[in-house]
């Protein structure tokens, strides 16, 4: 009986960060193509949207590497509060940053209730 308890706790595990990672999977996208928003729309030189959109989306895919560890929640916590900020260049990423935030904190709110239930 402990084995499957063991089992079931580890897969509510793997679960938990597979969502978590798919949020910050996606979110990548959503920089990459705030990029192409800063320098069109926004005006912001590439010299300088380049190298803040591609640390931004960097930094979900170290964040989602690191979702076995506390720091990756930590730091994919971070990367929606900077989503968020990237709205005074882009009004657009706003919305977004709160749509994505708020997939953030269902992501880990079904989590951790998926391992508490296991």
């Amino acid at each position: 009986m402990d084995v499957d308890h063991g089992a079931r706790l580890a897969r509510a595990r793997r679960e938990a960060h597979r969502l978590a990672a798919g949020v910050l999977g996606m979110e990548v996208v959503v920089f990459w193509l705030g990029i192409i928003a800063a320098v069109v729309m926004a005006g912001i030189a590439p010299a300088v949207a380049i190298p803040v959109g591609v640390g931004l989306a960097v930094g979900c895919i170290i964040a989602a590497a690191g979702l076995r560890r506390r720091w990756g929640y930590l730091l994919g916590t971070v990367m929606q509060v900077l989503a968020i900020a990237c709205g005074i260049v882009v009004p657009a990423m706003y919305a977004l940053g709160v749509v994505f935030s708020a997939l953030w904190v269902t992501a880990i709110f079904l989590g951790a209730k998926a391992i508490r239930e296991a």
